[in-house]
Parts: structure tokens; C-alpha cells; sequence
């Protein structure tokens, strides 16, 4: 799927996705630091991704595991920060949850911070259990 707004797109093409722009963002941040480059090619690989373009740049993304039918995970979503402020981030929720494979699912998410962005989409604050590997 493909969608547009003046200079901007974003569309599900994971071969037109930057891994080195998505790779050198997520190394920075505080969720995924510690993943490696191959971690994150692979996470991208079995997942619904989403990437925010200006023209053929990547300045924006999100990642979901889905199964399309009853549950999805969102995570990994970014705009880079010289693009923060005009929208992006709620054209790209706007993006996310209208698409056909994630609408009707229960929609998890795990975050510190944009809690008002995500809220405007029908997430609310909860807490939830995890596990994580050994």
C-alpha cells in the first residue's frame, strides 16, 4: 500500500526501506540500542513495516507484528527529529491503524514517551506483562 501527501509517502515496500537509516536511528534509541544490525534486519524481514519517505529519503518508520487477524504489536516507530512537528507522526499512526491487516486486531504498544500521539488512536495506558528471552 502506498500513501501521499505533498513531498511525502509512506508505503509497506520493504524494498524500498533505508536499513541503514532505520539500523543507525535505532541504534540511538532507548528501546533498541542494544540490538544488533542483523537483529534488526531480521525483525524487519517478519514483520508489516511502514516507511515514511520525503521524495526517495527515509525519514520516518514503524514496525508491526501482526498475525492480521486477532493481535498486533506496534513498535519501532520513528520520525527523524528534523522532520518532528509537522504531522508526520500522526499521518503515519492515521497510516498504521486504518491498514487493512491491523484495523480490527487488538493493537499493543510499548513506550515512554508520545503517550498523547498514541492516545489520539485509541491506545490507552495500561500496564502489561512481559517476558523476555534468556
Amino acid at each position: 500500500m502506498e500513501w501521499k501527501k505533498g513531498d511525502f509517502s509512506i508505503n509497506n515496500e520493504k524494498s524500498a526501506l533505508d536499513l541503514d537509516a532505520i539500523g543507525d536511528y535505532l541504534k540511538q534509541s532507548y528501546w533498541a540500542s542494544d540490538r544488533s544490525r542483523a537483529k534488526i534486519e531480521a525483525s524487519i524481514e517478519n514483520s508489516l513495516c511502514f516507511g515514511v519517505f520525503r521524495e526517495s529519503r527515509q525519514v520516518g518508520f514503524a514496525r508491526v507484528v501482526t498475525d492480521g487477524s486477532t493481535f498486533s504489536w506496534l513498535c519501532d516507530v520513528f520520525i527523524l527529529p528534523e522532520h518532528q512537528n509537522n504531522g508526520l507522526g500522526k499521518w503515519l499512526m492515521e497510516c498504521v491503524v486504518s491498514h487493512p491487516d491491523i484495523a480490527n486486531t487488538l493493537c499493543l504498544l510499548g513506550t515512554r514517551d508520545a503517550h498523547g500521539l498514541y492516545e489520539k488512536y485509541g491506545f490507552t495506558r495500561r500496564e502489561m506483562m512481559t517476558r523476555r528471552p534468556d
